[in-house]
């Protein structure tokens, strides 16, 4: 801690000597970010949170991601969807690369398939499947051709792992300067991001000082008022996030969409069988499962793809039956195991050393000793089950099937339902292409390799006077919007 104490302080006197030359009036925004330094610098397209939230400030696609959550445009300034949704053609902005290379259509184009190559072999591009096609047409124009319609597919271009650059140089909104503790990150000049010219535009902006800080010290830095905001909360510290007479009415929680649950490492002992994964599912009442946590509106599920993406009339998992009822029925598959394997099952689950995981922990391994389960906590990347948290990138039921791939090696996978969801993208009939995806999910489920929780838990800590940060359900906080001055 004193270690990590220092470095702040660093940051923050390199912050204020940057803002004594006159960026920003009100000085540069301090920010923590629940990350290490590794992630939150890396330079590839493996992503961490907080190397998003970096990557977004610095990197330009050819839209992004505003405050809200919601689209907007970046390096190109307007677009059409034609062709039933499967031509996208986005109209660049005047102005040049950071380099000074004219931006034009070819150049886009050509950022826009390296970035697209690069990222196959992950889930983004597993996402990006639709693409058949990107081309250069007249001048500053881009046209991305997809195999498929898809709604969501602005969204999922606005993701920062699909910046464009130019000889090396990226072109979002702002510059980063690393030092020793983090980092600062300045805006360009309003040419230099594409909007008019403006004489005084320094009075509306701020630096923003970011540190990367586990989470016992980004909660001592907001409460000391070191830094102004803290991004990327989780359920491992949310105990350690209670407001005191400080903070209070700081802690923001996002209306988040995703996966939390518990995924299948490797299918044997007791694991092995889809009825005996389908007792631990339906043992849980996930209600009692969140109650200790005291979060109004964190969500529980029974399903893989939640019902506000599947669709009206989407009913949850043994919806009517009582839980006395499915831990019976679950009791009775245990029972029956043991029998024939001369003990009881015992069951490792990894999970990060946080207070608010062990508690959930402590929670399941209660539940399920009720049917006769013995749950072992290990290190997380380690035992029978693994912890999934990841939001949602965006509003489509293949981003959440496509994180179980069996390309992705992350556990059991059903090579079955990852061919449903390839074959839909060669679908041109509506009701064909979702009959493909929802016999992909149907597969998922039956085999029971995941056992879903919750929607994913996110917190920030802000300040009431820091502008421009919305909740949503995309837990997306970009720094440029909060270091804007409000005129």
């Amino acid at each position: 801690m004193p270690g990590r104490r220092s470095r702040l302080l660093t940051l923050l006197a390199a912050a204020l000597a940057l803002a004594a030359c006159g960026s920003g009036s009100d000085g540069p925004l301090p920010v923590a970010l629940i990350d290490s330094e590794d992630e939150l610098f890396a330079s590839g397209l493996r992503l961490s949170y907080g190397g998003q939230v970096v990557r977004a400030a610095t990197g330009a696609g050819l839209v992004t991601l505003d405050a809200q959550g919601e689209v907007t445009p970046a390096l190109a300034d307007r677009w059409i969807v034609a062709d039933d949704g499967r031509s996208y053609i986005f109209r660049l902005r005047d102005g040049d690369w950071p380099d000074g290379a004219a931006l034009t259509g070819e150049s886009a184009r050509d950022s826009l398939r390296r970035a697209i190559r690069d990222l196959r072999g992950t889930s983004l591009g597993l996402d990006l499947a639709p693409v058949s096609e990107v081309r250069a047409m007249a001048g500053r124009v881009v046209e991305i051709r997809l195999t498929t319609p898809m709604p969501d597919f602005l969204r999922l271009l606005a993701q920062p792992e699909l910046a464009l650059s130019h000889g090396g140089f990226p072109a979002g909104p702002m510059t980063l300067e690393r030092h020793e503790g983090g980092a600062t990150l300045s805006f360009k000049p309003p040419e230099a991001r594409g909007v008019p010219a403006e004489s005084e535009w320094q009075q509306y902006v701020r630096p923003v000082a970011i540190s990367a800080l586990d989470v016992r010290a980004a909660l001592a830095a907001f409460e000391e008022d070191d830094v102004e905001v803290v991004l990327g909360g989780r359920l491992g510290g949310w105990p350690l996030a209670e407001p005191g007479p400080l903070s209070r009415g700081t802690r923001r929680l996002d209306p988040a969409i995703g996966l939390f649950g518990l995924l299948v490492r490797r299918e044997s002992g007791f694991l092995a069988r889809a009825e005996n994964r389908e007792a631990l599912a339906m043992a849980l009442d996930r209600s009692a499962l969140l109650a200790p946590f005291n979060i109004a509106g964190w969500i529980p599920t029974t399903r893989i793809v939640p019902a506000a993406i599947a669709g009206e009339g989407v009913e949850e998992r043994w919806a009517g039956i009582e839980i006395d009822a499915l831990r019976a029925e679950a009791r009775r598959r245990v029972q029956a195991w043991t029998a024939r394997n001369g003990e009881p099952p015992v069951l490792a689950v990894g999970v990060a050393d946080e207070p608010g995981y062990a508690g959930l922990f402590n929670e399941l391994a209660d539940q399920w000793s009720q049917i006769g389960v013995t749950l072992r906590r290990v290190e997380e990347g380690e035992g029978d089950l693994a912890l999934v948290d990841s939001v949602a990138r965006y509003a489509e039921p293949r981003w959440f099937l496509n994180q179980f791939h069996c390309s992705l090696r992350r556990g059991a996978c059903v090579a079955e339902a990852d061919e449903a969801v390839r074959a839909a993208l060669s679908e041109t009939d509506g009701a064909a292409r979702g009959g493909a995806i929802a016999r992909a999910e149907a597969m998922l489920t039956a085999a029971n390799i995941y056992i879903p929780l919750a929607m994913p838990l996110r917190w920030s800590l802000v300040r009431g006077d820091v502008p421009g940060y919305f909740p949503n359900a995309w837990a997306w906080h970009p720094l440029p919007d909060m270091a804007t001055i409000p005129r």
